[in-house]
Parts: structure tokens; C-alpha cells; sequence
């Protein structure tokens, strides 16, 4: 799928206004976004990406001294700006849509002034302007209770998984294993009282830290094997979800159309080299993509 194929599945870009922030963990900001542009997000969005729980946007963010507008014309830019100076693309899963409030929430990690959209969203306030594209997605959680569910992740797949738990039957059951850094990350997931959630963290009591996805990966590693093939999906740092594609359908067997497992970023790359790598085995999850 090519870039402009992408942008048009997304749909139009459209520019939101910052209603609110808040600080769900100390690494952890929800951005609560409104404005005019969220009815004709909703009324032309495709009905059925709505409903996803995985459904993304794509954001624009700008260099704040250049002194950009939302939205972009990004043709005209191109013609008066360096490449350096255009605005970036970032992807961030859609947390929730409050149709009475006219609002949506994106959360966002946050590590000081390490990225572009971290640091926006710490300095976030009402009356900022967001422009973006979207909705995409593909996961929604099965209505059989029966099935048990698996879901694995770190903090790029927290609103994810989260909304998924919000969104599976009452009676469902499973485990939920997610990696962030350290017990003050840890917040409050409602979920049916059959699946449970077990935290994990990189950072240990005597200072030092893992390598983001290891622990994930050998908590994982530690799990029997499925008796009965759970709905699966896991997401995170694209070296972790290699290694849990070798466990979960190499070792374990569970055939690939079952499996929501993919990357949504790379350690050591920004957003832009991680899915230009997309196209290479480098950068894929199943050796036959």
C-alpha cells in the first residue's frame, strides 16, 4: 500500500481543538480533543473503523517556531520549505470517542522533551490546534465469551488494549500481560473480572532498567501453551512482537489470520525511518510479508 492509497483510507485532514489534558500517569498524557471538525470526522468516517478498538489517526505536528497554522498545505510547503522543516507524521491510537461531549482522547507517552509529540502533548492547552487524518484500524474483540483472550503490549499499545477490555463481553475471560516502565506507570484498567492484568516493568529496585520489550518477551515465553486458540493481539516495539511471532505462531502454532500481531515502533528509530523499513524484511514481523 503506497503513501497516498494510506492518506486516502484515512481519510481528509481535519483539525481538532484542544479541550482538555490530563496526566494519567507520570509518563502517560490523555489529550481530550473537540472543536467543529469533530462532527465531520464522525459523519464521514467509515462506520465500521469507528468501532475498532485499535483505530488510529494520523497526526501532523510543526516545528513551533516556524509559526505554522493547521491545516497543512503540505504541497505549498514543499515548495517554500526544507525537507527538515516540514511537518512530521505520527500515529497515535485513538483511547476513546465521547459523542455527547464531541470529543476524542489520544494518549500520549511522555519522556521529558524526547520526540515531537510527547512534548507537545506535555505543553498542551485548551485552544490548541491538531490536525490530523483518520480514523484507520482493524481489531475488534470477539462477542464469544468462550474464547479466551491473550492480549500483550508496552505503553504504545495501552490505549489499545485498554479500550479493548472496555469493549469485550462482561463474562469473557483471559490475561493481559503489558509492559511499561515502572510501578507509578501502572493505572486503572476496567475489564471484565475474568481476564487479568499482570504488569510488568523495566525498571528494577537496584537502578537498572531492561531493554524495552525483553521483559514482555520472556513473561510471554513463561506462559503453557494454549489449550484452546485465544484471540490474540499484540502489539509494541517491533523487536519484541519478532520474538512473539516465533512463540506464538512458530512454536505455539496459531495460525496467522488469528493472530492481530504487528509493530508499532522500532527502538532506535523515529516514526518516519521505522515505516519507510516497513518495505524491507528488516522491517517486517512475518518472513513472508
Amino acid at each position: 500500500m503506497n503513501e497516498t492509497t494510506a492518506r486516502r483510507r484515512v481519510g481528509p485532514p481535519r483539525v481538532l481543538t484542544v479541550e482538555r489534558t490530563e496526566r494519567v500517569s507520570p509518563h502517560l498524557v490523555r489529550v481530550h480533543l473537540g472543536g467543529e471538525d469533530f462532527a465531520a470526522f464522525i459523519g464521514e468516517a467509515d462506520p465500521a473503523r469507528l468501532t475498532k478498538t485499535d483505530k488510529y489517526v494520523k497526526l501532523l505536528f510543526a516545528k513551533p517556531e516556524l509559526g505554522l497554522e493547521p491545516p497543512y498545505d503540505l504541497e505549498a510547503l514543499r515548495e517554500r520549505l526544507p525537507l527538515a522543516d516540514l511537518p512530521v507524521r505520527r500515529t497515535y491510537t485513538i483511547r476513546s470517542i465521547d459523542a455527547a461531549t464531541q470529543t476524542l482522547a489520544i494518549e500520549f507517552v511522555v519522556h521529558g522533551d524526547e520526540g515531537i509529540a510527547g512534548p507537545w502533548a506535555a505543553s498542551a492547552k485548551p485552544g490548541d490546534l491538531l490536525c490530523f487524518s483518520g480514523p484507520g484500524g482493524v481489531f475488534e474483540p470477539s462477542m464469544n465469551s468462550l474464547v479466551p483472550r491473550l492480549y500483550l503490549g508496552d505503553e504504545s499499545a495501552l490505549p489499545a488494549i485498554a479500550a479493548a477490555l472496555e469493549a469485550t463481553p462482561a463474562s469473557a475471560h483471559g490475561l493481559v500481560l503489558l509492559e511499561v516502565g515502572s510501578e507509578a506507570d501502572r493505572i486503572e484498567l476496567r475489564r471484565p473480572a475474568g481476564i487479568e492484568v499482570r504488569w510488568l516493568f523495566r525498571e528494577h529496585a537496584d537502578g537498572s532498567s531492561a531493554v524495552h520489550g525483553t521483559t514482555l518477551v520472556a513473561a510471554a515465553c513463561e506462559l503453557p501453551a494454549p489449550e484452546v486458540t485465544p484471540e490474540v493481539f499484540a502489539h509494541g516495539e517491533r523487536g519484541a512482537m519478532k520474538e512473539l511471532r516465533v512463540l506464538l505462531h512458530d512454536t505455539w502454532g496459531i495460525e496467522r489470520r488469528a493472530l492481530s500481531l504487528s509493530a508499532y515502533w522500532a527502538l532506535g528509530r523515529a516514526e518516519d525511518g521505522f515505516q519507510a523499513e516497513k518495505r524491507n524484511a528488516a522491517g517486517q514481523i512475518f518472513e513472508s510479508d
